[in-house]
């Protein structure tokens, strides 16, 4: 009995110096990381990790609900043999496509259903991107072009007063950051896993010449939310609720990962909720921005956020593809998690799962491929424009 207390002090002991070492050495992070990892089994993030962490509610207003129509066609066209295995390689647990106001095709595996939430990763960072939008509209922020600057004077770099909130959104920050997936004592886990995520991306220079390089970065983004948070002087939670989640009339309560308790939203991913309440994002989108005759936000926006930037794949926080010849943009996150927009089509269709299946020979996936080319062959019909759900579609949006 006493070798056997004995070992346990010694455990104990060196668990606390194990401890006391990541912390001296800037790695606290995996003290964090190390114990979500053991609890869900996995090497790296899942998408059912928000139960691991802290979190912040998104509120629905509970009086002004709407949930979608089911249309005439509902899962009568059966899926072809090629997408449904794609789908099921891939470990979907959610696919579904929305046409006007309506929901055509809708699946799900695992156990997942309609009102099961995870992790949207980094299509969340399209939230996040319209989330600033909106706070320039209600005045909280002066413009896309205003300075970062004027709201983190103590930006580090010899390019800090060069960047501007654009830059943020467009990925051309020049932020010192190294979008890595894979190493536990990178940055990107060390803003996924910190307990103090402000600490982590202020400490991060500008050593680039903003605007002028296209690069990845998740540390671009946290910083346009901590941005749209000191501007508000609201949490990013409460703001996504009055400015979009209340107005989208979503039927189901979402919730943002935080760093600690009572800390700050994880804006570059993180924002959970299920196949239908996503699709509202692109239904809204479909429409420049108007959600049954409620313009949330400004049109113009569309114009530069839902078109190639510096590079031909990537705009203001969403992916797009020139493939099919016509429109198509969309949010994406880790491992597969789309909500993509056909507005000439008047479809959404998004698709949530555990795995990202193979890299098609672009920026993209062969699944998103497939997504997307079944949903036109299906259900593309050319609406006249009086037929479009708010009738906001642009001729460029029809091309």
């Amino acid at each position: 009995m006493k070798t056997f207390l004995k070992i346990i002090k010694w455990l104990g002991i060196a668990l606390l110096l194990a401890v006391i070492l990541l912390r001296i050495t800037g790695n606290g992070h995996l003290i964090k990381g190390v114990w979500i990892v053991y609890m869900h089994g996995n090497t790296s993030a899942v998408i059912d990790d928000g139960k691991y962490f802290d979190i912040r509610h998104i509120d629905i207003d509970s009086n002004n609900t709407k949930p979608w129509l089911i249309h005439e066609d509902y899962n009568t066209t059966p899926l072809n043999g090629d997408l449904k295995e794609g789908l099921e390689s891939s470990q979907s647990i959610a696919y579904l496509i929305t046409r006007g106001d309506s929901i055509i095709r809708e699946y799900y595996w695992d156990g997942y259903s309609d009102t099961s939430h995870s992790n949207s990763f980094s299509a969340a960072k399209a939230i996040t991107t319209l989330l600033a939008q909106s706070a320039i509209q209600k005045g909280y922020i002066k413009g896309w072009d205003q300075k970062v600057v004027d709201f983190f004077p103590d930006l580090k770099g010899e390019f800090a007063k060069d960047l501007e909130i654009i830059h943020l959104a467009a990925m051309t920050s020049g932020m010192h950051w190294e979008e890595d997936y894979k190493n536990p004592f990178g940055i990107t886990a060390k803003a996924y896993y910190s307990d103090d995520v402000w600490e982590v991306i202020k400490e991060l220079p500008i050593d680039v010449k903003p605007g002028t390089e296209y690069e990845y970065q998740s540390g671009s983004t946290m910083l346009l939310g901590m941005l749209v948070i000191k501007a508000t002087g609201q949490h990013l939670s409460d703001f996504a609720s009055d400015a979009l989640w209340k107005p989208l009339n979503a039927e189901e309560t979402a919730y943002w990962h935080m760093d600690q308790h009572m800390g700050t939203e994880l804006g570059y991913c993180c924002f959970n909720s299920n196949a239908r309440d996503f699709a509202r994002f692109g239904k809204m989108n479909n429409n420049l921005g108007n959600w049954d005759g409620k313009q949330l936000i400004d049109s113009s926006f569309y114009d530069i956020a839902a078109e190639p930037g510096m590079v031909p794949y990537y705009g203001m926080g969403f992916w797009m593809t020139d493939k099919y010849n016509t429109q198509v943009y969309y949010h994406r996150g880790l491992l597969g998690q789309y909500i993509i927009s056909i507005p000439k089509y008047d479809l959404v269709v998004v698709r949530l799962g555990k795995s990202r299946g193979p890299s098609a020979d672009d920026k993209h996936t062969k699944l998103f491929h497939a997504l997307v080319e079944d949903a036109i062959e299906t259900y593309g019909i050319d609406y006249p424009e009086d037929s479009i759900s708010n009738n906001l579609l642009l001729k460029k949006h029809r091309k």
